[in-house]
C-alpha cells in the first residue's frame, strides 16, 4: 500500500470521531455531569466533528446501574435529554462489547433512536460473535464498525483471517485498536497497510483508536491516516483509560480540512478539564503506563499503581518483568 494524501491535501473520506465520554468514562465510572456532556456535544457540533460516542450499551444484568453513571448504558431517554432529535450534522455512536451487551433488549430499531452507529468491540478470538452482533445492528438500520482490541497481541495470520471474515459482512469499517499503547509507528504502518488492503478490496473503511502509553497515540493516528485509515478516534485533552488517547485538539489542528474548527474544543477544555483535574481525576501519560506499553501488557496494573499513589517505578518495572 502507498501513502494516501499529503500534509497539504484534504481527504474527504476522513471522519473525526470523539470518544471522550466512552473512553473517558472508564476513568470516572461514567460520572460526568449533564452540563459536561451537553457542552461537549455542542463543542463537537461547532468544531465540525463527524461522530460523537456517548458511551456503552452495557448489559444491566451484568453491571449494576447504581455502580455507574448513565453513559455506561446510554439509554435513549438520557441521550435525547442531551441532543433532542440531534438536528445537526454530528452523528451519534455507542459501543457494544461482545459478551457484555443485551442487543435484543437494549438496541432499538434505528427508526426509534437518535443513535446512528453501533461500534462492536471484540478481541481477535471472538470475531464471529462480533460479526453476528454487527449484522444484527445493521439489520436494525445502523451504521456499524468492528473494533479489534489489543491488536498488538494478534498474530498476522489470525488478523488476516479476521479481516477476510469481516470483509464478507455488512460492516462499514474495521478499527485498529492499540489497547495497550504498545505499537510503534513503523509497526502501525504495517498494520494499517494490512487493514486497508482488505477494507479497500471489500468497499469498507479502516479506523484507528490509539492509546498514549508511550506518547505515540497522535503519531500512530497520523501514521495510520497516512496509509489510508479514514475513521480517526480522539478524546478531549487525551481523556481516556489510563494513559488516555490521541488528543482531539491536536488532531483537529493537524488536519487541513477547513470544516474542522478547534476553537470550540479549546473553550470546552478551558471550562471543564481543569475542574476535572482539581476534583482528583487522574489520566494521561506517566511512567507506569510507559512500562506496561513497553512490555505490551494490559494497563490494569498501571491503573492500580496510580490509584495506590505509588512512585516506586523500579520495583514496578521488576514486577512487570516477572509477568513476561
Amino acid at each position: 500500500m502507498g501513502k494516501k494524501g499529503s500534509l497539504m491535501s484534504v481527504r474527504h473520506d476522513i471522519k473525526v470521531f470523539d470518544a471522550t465520554l466512552r473512553d473517558g468514562g472508564l476513568v470516572n465510572n461514567f460520572g460526568f455531569s449533564d452540563e459536561f456532556v451537553k457542552d461537549l456535544y455542542e463543542a463537537n457540533v461547532n468544531a465540525g466533528v463527524d461522530y460523537m460516542e456517548f458511551g456503552y450499551k452495557a448489559d444491566c444484568d451484568m453491571f449494576a446501574k447504581s455502580d455507574f453513571g448513565k453513559w455506561k448504558f446510554t439509554d435513549e431517554e438520557d441521550l435525547r435529554a442531551i441532543v433532542g432529535n440531534n438536528d445537526t450534522d454530528l452523528k451519534i455512536s455507542v459501543m457494544a462489547d461482545v459478551g457484555r451487551t443485551n442487543l435484543k433488549r437494549d438496541i432499538l430499531p434505528k427508526s426509534e433512536s437518535v443513535i446512528d452507529m453501533v461500534r462492536v468491540a471484540t478481541y481477535i478470538n471472538t470475531i464471529p460473535a462480533a460479526i453476528n452482533m454487527a449484522e444484527y445492528c445493521h439489520e436494525l438500520g445502523y451504521e456499524t464498525t468492528i473494533n479489534i482490541m489489543a491488536i498488538s497481541n494478534a498474530s498476522e495470520g489470525d488478523l488476516r483471517q479476521a479481516l477476510e471474515l469481516i470483509s464478507e459482512s455488512n460492516v462499514q469499517a474495521v478499527y485498529i485498536v492499540d489497547s495497550y499503547g504498545a505499537v510503534y509507528p513503523e509497526r502501525m504502518r504495517e498494520i494499517a497497510d494490512l487493514y486497508v488492503e482488505h477494507t479497500e478490496a471489500a468497499g469498507k473503511l479502516t479506523g484507528i483508536h490509539a492509546h498514549n502509553n508511550q506518547q505515540l497515540a497522535f503519531a500512530n493516528t497520523i501514521e495510520a491516516l497516512s496509509r489510508g485509515a479514514s475513521y480517526l478516534d480522539a478524546t478531549v485533552s487525551s481523556l481516556g483509560r489510563g494513559a488516555g488517547n490521541c488528543p482531539i485538539e491536536l488532531l483537529l489542528a493537524f488536519l487541513q480540512n477547513p470544516k474542522y474548527n478547534v476553537v470550540s474544543i479549546l473553550r470546552f477544555i478551558e471550562k471543564h478539564i481543569p475542574k476535572l483535574k482539581a476534583d482528583g481525576l487522574v489520566w494521561g501519560y506517566d511512567i507506569q503506563y510507559l512500562l506496561t506499553g513497553r512490555f505490551n501488557q494490559h494497563p490494569s496494573s498501571a491503573i492500580e499503581f496510580t490509584k495506590n499513589k505509588r512512585s516506586d517505578y523500579t520495583r514496578f518495572y521488576s514486577e512487570l518483568l516477572d509477568k513476561e
